[in-house]
């Protein structure tokens, strides 16, 4: 599926390059604006950032969040620093369909393979934001693309599976906010090696070719953020093209 983004900076909607704060966009849209029209184009999942609460979750914008999931009708999954069973379960409470875990899930993947277990694999999307060395292998970053976690991909993933994982959202930093097309052979890795995962990849979107090459490998879905928010094609144009030849 196709899986319009917007993170959000103190309420507005921003695009950060690689993770980097002090590479920030900022873009003249309302974010309930915006998130409504993904919607009524015929989106059937919208993904938001908290990135106050992913660098300090005592800043999360919980208001900001309450106001849009309230006056949305479409799915909503949000991310940004989550490091609690109480942080997961009340954004839960206000709405969100699916909590989205990252450093978290790197760091210590057994505690939230729990988490999946309890409250089941739909509500949990682990983000896994992978920096590749120089022979190809993918180290899961965390807090927000500053730090390495020391882990591979692999490692992490064995625990969360043995929990029942079932959705990821893989980003290539390298990628991300810069347009320059995504690593489709590192996704057609992963949905290779681990077809029981729904894979949603994230960085590099540039072009609705792109969308084209990694529905051809099977990808789950594809978050798209700042290719929208610049006008490189439309929302329906990017759900036209997932629909061809379903």
């Amino acid at each position: 599926m196709i899986i319009p983004a917007i993170d959000l900076i103190d309420g507005q909607v921003v695009r950060l390059k690689k993770g980097d704060f002090n590479q920030v966009t900022n873009f003249d849209a309302d974010p309930l604006a915006q998130l409504r029209a993904y919607q009524d184009a015929g989106s059937s999942l919208l993904h938001i950032v908290d990135l106050d609460g992913a660098k300090d979750p005592d800043k999360r914008q919980l208001d900001t969040l309450t106001r849009l999931v309230a006056n949305l009708n479409c799915p909503v999954q949000v991310g940004g620093g989550i490091r609690s069973l109480e942080e997961v379960t009340a954004l839960l409470d206000l709405g969100v369909n699916k909590v989205v875990i990252g450093s978290l899930a790197a760091k210590h993947p057994e505690l939230v393979a729990g988490w999946i277990t309890e409250l089941g694999p739909e509500r949990i999307t682990v983000a896994l934001d992978l920096l590749l060395d120089d022979n190809g292998n993918a180290q899961v970053a965390t807090h927000g693309w500053q730090q390495g976690s020391g882990k591979l991909i692999e490692e992490v993933l064995t625990p969360l599976r043995a929990g029942g994982l079932k959705h990821v959202l893989c980003t290539d930093i390298d990628r991300d906010g810069m347009l320059t097309g995504p690593n489709v052979a590192l996704y057609q890795k992963l949905v290779s090696q681990y077809p029981e995962i729904r894979w949603q990849a994230s960085g590099g979107i540039a072009e609705l070719s792109d969308l084209r090459a990694l529905k051809s490998i099977g990808i789950g879905g594809i978050i798209i953020g700042k290719a929208l928010l610049t006008g490189r094609f439309t929302i329906e144009e990017a759900l036209s093209c997932w629909q061809d030849d379903q």
